[in-house]
C-alpha cells in the first residue's frame, strides 16, 4: 500500500487508514482482530480511533490487540480528544485540562506511553483556540504525542492553530469528512491546509456507506442505517440530493466491471492533497472490499463526470 507524507512532517502513513468507530459496539474482538491483521498485512499503517468511540471501548479493544495481534511499532496510532460523556450526554470540552486528562486516559486504555498522532475532535466554542493549542503543544513536548492536529475544524482555525504552534511543534494534520457526497472542505479547509503545509485525513470516504450503493433500494438489516447507534449518522445522505451522485458512481462501476466502493475510493485517491482516507468497517469482510480497491484507476472522462455531478457549487452545502 502506498505510504504518503503527512503534510510537511516526516511522518508517513498509508493512504488508507483503518477506522474504529464501530469497535466494541458493533464490531467484536474477533472481527476487530481480523480487521487489524488484514489491514497491516496489506501494508496499512494508520489506525484511527477516539476516546469518544464507544465511550473509550474502541481504544480499549485496540489496545488489547496491539503487540498481541500486530506489533505496536507496525502501526501509526491516531486518537482524538475533546468530546466527553456526562450523565446528561456528550459534552464538547477542548480546554487544556480536559484534553490532557483525556489523553492520559487514552494512553492507559491503549496500553502505550505515546500516540503517533493526537487530534482535537471538534471545535469548542467555550474555549479559546489559544488554550486548545497550548494542550497540543504540551502533548508534544511531554512526549505523549509525536504529532498533533485538528479534526472537523474550519479553515481559519486550521490556519490559526498552525501559526500558533509554529515550526517547532507544527500542526501535522486536519481530519475532515470528504467524499463524493461531501466536498464542502474544498471551499476553505483544503486551501488553508495547503497554505500551512498541513496533511489532510479524509473520514467517511464512502459517504457514511451510502456510496457503496447498498441503500439504493432499501436499508439492509445489518447495515449502519439499521443500527440504533448509527442510524442518525447515515440518514443525512439517504435523501434525494445524494441519489444523483450514487447513481453516477454505480453507472461508472458497472462500466468498469468494478464495485461502487472501488469507484468512490479511486476518486478520492487521486486527490493529491489527501494523505489518507480512513475507512471504517463493521466486519473484516467489508474491510477486505476496501483493501481490494487498490488497483482501480478511473479514466479521465469518468473522473470529470463524477466531479461535475458532485460539485459543491451544485447545491451541496457543507455539513457539520
Amino acid at each position: 500500500m502506498e505510504q504518503r507524507q503527512l503534510g510537511r512532517t516526516g511522518l508517513r502513513v498509508s493512504h488508507l487508514g483503518l477506522g474504529t468507530l464501530t469497535w466494541s459496539r458493533d464490531t467484536d474482538e474477533h472481527e476487530a482482530s481480523e480487521q487489524l491483521r488484514d489491514f497491516v498485512d496489506a501494508g496499512g499503517t494508520l489506525v484511527d480511533t477516539s476516546a469518544s468511540y464507544a465511550e473509550g471501548g474502541a481504544e480499549e479493544l485496540l489496545g488489547s490487540l496491539l503487540d498481541r495481534v500486530v506489533p505496536r511499532d507496525d502501526v501509526v496510532l491516531c486518537t482524538k480528544a475533546g468530546v466527553r460523556r456526562t450523565p446528561s450526554g456528550g459534552v464538547v470540552d477542548a480546554s487544556r485540562g480536559g484534553l490532557l486528562r483525556t489523553l492520559d486516559a487514552s494512553l492507559r486504555r491503549l496500553g502505550t506511553d505515546h500516540v503517533d498522532l493526537w487530534l482535537v475532535q471538534t471545535p469548542d466554542p467555550r474555549t479559546p483556540l489559544t488554550e486548545t493549542v497550548s494542550a497540543l503543544r504540551i502533548a508534544v513536548t511531554s512526549g505523549r504525542a509525536q504529532y498533533v492536529g485538528l479534526s472537523n475544524h474550519a479553515g481559519w482555525q486550521v490556519a490559526r492553530a498552525a501559526t500558533l504552534l509554529g515550526e517547532d511543534v507544527g500542526l501535522a494534520a486536519v481530519e475532515a469528512e470528504y467524499s463524493l457526497l461531501q466536498r464542502g472542505i474544498e471551499r476553505e479547509v483544503l486551501p488553508a491546509a495547503a497554505e500551512m503545509g498541513v496533511g489532510v485525513l479524509a473520514w467517511s470516504p464512502l459517504g457514511r456507506g451510502v456510496l457503496t450503493g447498498k441503500y439504493r433500494r432499501t436499508i439492509p438489516a445489518d447495515s449502519r442505517a439499521a443500527s440504533p447507534h448509527l442510524a442518525g449518522f447515515v440518514e443525512p445522505y439517504l435523501g434525494a440530493e445524494s441519489l444523483a451522485v450514487v447513481e453516477a458512481v454505480a453507472t461508472a462501476a458497472a462500466g468498469l466491471d468494478r464495485t461502487p466502493l472501488d469507484v468512490a475510493l479511486a476518486w478520492l485517491r487521486v486527490r493529491t492533497q489527501v494523505t489518507s482516507a480512513i475507512v471504517g468497517a463493521r466486519t473484516a469482510a467489508q474491510l477486505r472490499g476496501s483493501l481490494a480497491a487498490e488497483d482501480v484507476v478511473l479514466p479521465p472522462e469518468i473522473l470529470h463526470a463524477l466531479d461535475e455531478v458532485s460539485a459543491p457549487e451544485l447545491g451541496y452545502p457543507e455539513r457539520r
